[in-house]
């Protein structure tokens, strides 16, 4: 977020706002798939269905940012990999 920030302070003076992503979507059950790969957590995922699923995409329009040559420094994975390991170097 602070690199595409930075990049926008330097080479972006439009109007009109600027969606930070990585233009990929990505549905709630692979990520809670994901993040238990991740943290190599062996317990069962429950979804209650009883609940609205969420909004069906919530992918943003990140083209004004790759225009400008922004790429995302950290794959998700690596992201969440990394955050899991401070947290646990925390606790």
């Amino acid at each position: 977020m602070a690199s595409a920030c930075a990049l926008l302070l330097n080479r972006y003076d439009e109007a009109g706002p600027v969606n930070i992503g990585c233009g990929e979507d990505l549905p709630i059950s692979e990520l809670a798939s994901l993040v238990r790969e991740v943290t190599d957590y062996q317990g069962q995922i429950t979804w209650d269905t009883t609940k609205p699923d969420g909004t069906p995409r919530k992918l943003l329009d990140v083209t004004r940012l790759t225009e400008l040559g922004f790429k995302p420094a950290v794959e998700l994975r690596d992201g969440i990999a990394a955050t899991y390991e401070w947290w646990l170097n925390q606790h």
